[in-house]
């Protein structure tokens, strides 16, 4: 069965949400220009399909040629959605073809903003062993990605963050450390061992 639009064209970004290779492929390989088709939002192909998490799409858009670092109306990126849910194998993909791991959405949170808040940490793990991460990057609260794991008591995401070196006393616009966004005892000992 093909998914089809209004006037009765595929509609790719419906296929990308299922996950329906086959579909997107027959599409793609018939006219490249889908890959650059956007909804009402701003939405891509590959920005679907990394939100669903459906990595053989994503291979597939990638090896087509589909923009890495295409962003929606909300300013949020393929890696964003893919870090945000854990879709670990996607972030991997992703990153490895090139997508900018410090990319920004309208709110200034990058992919690492977004996983540490969630605790994903088969995605920071990709993240981190980028060279080119920068984790101290501040969002439009001034909030760190250290800041949000410490805010949300992700004690495994403080702790990965601190290995990888994350500063402990950048202040955001609430004039907070990391340290005094969390009242965890366990993360709370993990931050003043670092500072000790």
């Amino acid at each position: 069965m093909h998914l089809v639009n209004d006037d009765n064209t595929f509609n790719i970004h419906e296929a990308c949400r299922l996950g329906k290779y086959e579909e997107v492929k027959t599409r793609i390989l018939s006219n490249n220009r889908l890959l650059t088709t956007r909804d009402d939002v701003g939405w891509t192909p590959l920005l679907i399909a990394s939100s669903a998490g459906h990595a053989q799409v994503v291979r597939l858009l990638i090896g087509r040629g589909a923009h890495l670092n295409a962003q929606n109306d909300g300013g949020h990126s393929a890696l964003q959605y893919a870090a945000s849910k854990d879709h670990h194998e996607i972030v991997s993909i992703l990153i490895m073809n090139g997508a900018d791991v410090n990319i920004q959405d309208k709110y200034g949170a990058t992919p690492l903003h977004r996983a540490a808040s969630k605790e994903n940490v088969r995605s920071m793990n990709h993240i981190l062993q980028c060279n080119m991460c920068s984790m101290n990057l501040q969002d439009s609260e001034g909030n760190t990605p250290l800041h949000l794991a410490c805010e949300e008591e992700r004690t495994a995401a403080v702790q990965l963050l601190i290995e990888h070196g994350a500063f402990t006393n950048i202040v955001n616009k609430a004039q907070k450390i990391p340290l005094q966004m969390s009242s965890s005892q366990s993360i709370r000992r993990l931050i003043t061992s670092i500072d000790l």
